[in-house]
């Protein structure tokens, strides 16, 4: 069984729409920006420049780009966004909490009903099927697995997955000890691992039962894996993590063989990275060269919870144009990375037919999904 993807959206820091978020990905146009002032001792955020787009102040940040996405993926898909009948999931890790800081340390005006994305999704779609769920930077991915069961089960036709986060000032407070973003290279061996790549958008997909899309499906979701270990804390589990790349492909009902792309997590940290690389490498020991291997976090600096799905939303894009952006500019790989493709400085032409998208949360939230080309 497979759904199709009708409709995109996406709303990131170098592009309010997915073609050019692609096509700046592609170019190497970085979403990393200079930060103003002098509060912070890291000099670099991934931080959108939306003031002249939706009006200046943070409050709200998160539910305005989710609307924004929910819309551009339902008029892709040709679905009236006036009277959105169907569920939409978000896949989150900071929702609105940025909203609660304004209003803690600022006294700027709160409603408590506007910290719910619900609220806002009924007034601009008419929606009233509405969940959140929180699964560290696999939110996204968990929200389309269960949009998937939705429809499987009979109880939808469409869904709309969706994810959206703002950076938080505790959030900046937090990574700020950590070492410049801009010397996070991912899957090097010459840099400092400590920092985290983290940035804020949005993305959203309109999933619909194969075949009753008033349009075209512009890919299709062949099958979705989710797991949870809670082995340790901070650290991703090896074993859990290629047990979710092997149940993906299960559940699609392809082998190793037939992926042709990996969008990887890319988290920029060092014990992430080898672990997802070693868990690749035992799931495509057999395939030499394998896949082609790139990750959209270092230019674009992917939000929290919807890293998987900006990286699901490219992945269709490379599918259409035949360009897979690259990773970063990567000239010294770590060791695990020895054999595998990586799309590194420019982009490579290929003919995607089949992709693997990986996002991982905190305490071994884990979840893997394998997207096909709409024949």
């Amino acid at each position: 069984m497979s759904w199709d993807i009708t409709g995109i959206g996406a709303v990131a820091v170098n592009g309010w729409n997915a073609m050019d978020i692609h096509a700046a990905l592609c170019t190497g146009l970085t979403g990393r920006r200079s930060r103003e002032g002098d509060r912070y001792r890291s000099p670099h955020t991934y931080r959108i420049d939306d003031g002249a787009r939706m009006g200046r102040g943070d409050a709200g940040r998160a539910t305005k780009w989710l609307c924004e996405v929910v819309d551009s993926a339902l008029a892709d898909a040709g679905v009236d966004t006036t009277a959105v009948d169907c569920p939409i999931l978000v896949g989150t890790t900071m929702r609105e909490q940025r909203s609660v800081e304004l209003w803690w340390i600022e006294q700027q005006p709160l409603t408590l009903g506007e910290l719910h994305f619900g609220t806002a999704l009924r007034k601009r779609f008419g929606a009233t099927r509405s969940y959140t769920f929180a699964n560290g930077r696999a939110a996204s991915l968990y929200s389309l697995g269960l949009a998937t069961d939705l429809i499987e089960s009979g109880q939808s036709d469409m869904v709309v997955v969706a994810s959206t986060d703002a950076i938080t000032e505790s959030a900046a407070a937090l990574f700020d000890p950590l070492p410049d973003p801009a010397r996070a290279t991912p899957w090097s061996d010459r840099c400092d691992h400590r920092r985290i790549l983290s940035g804020e958008g949005a993305a959203a997909v309109v999933l619909q039962r194969e075949g009753t899309g008033s349009r075209c499906a512009r890919a299709k979701v062949r099958g979705v894996s989710l797991n949870c270990d809670a082995s340790q804390g901070m650290a991703s589990d090896l074993r859990s993590i290629t047990d979710a790349m092997r149940q993906a492909h299960a559940r699609a009902r392809v082998s190793s063989a037939d992926i042709d792309l990996v969008m990887l997590h890319g988290s920029g940290t060092d014990l992430d990275e080898h672990i997802e690389m070693s868990a690749l490498s035992t799931v495509f020991a057999d395939h030499d060269p394998g896949p082609l291997m790139t990750a959209v976090r270092p230019g674009g600096g992917p939000a929290l919870g919807g890293s998987g799905l900006l990286s699901l939303v490219m992945a269709v894009c490379a599918m259409e144009t035949g360009a897979v952006p690259p990773e970063g500019g990567n000239s010294h790989p770590i060791a695990e990375s020895a054999g595998f493709l990586m799309v590194s400085r420019k982009p490579v032409i290929a003919d995607v037919a089949v992709a693997q998208i990986d996002a991982f949360g905190l305490g071994g939230v884990n979840a893997v999904a394998i997207v096909e080309r709409s024949r």
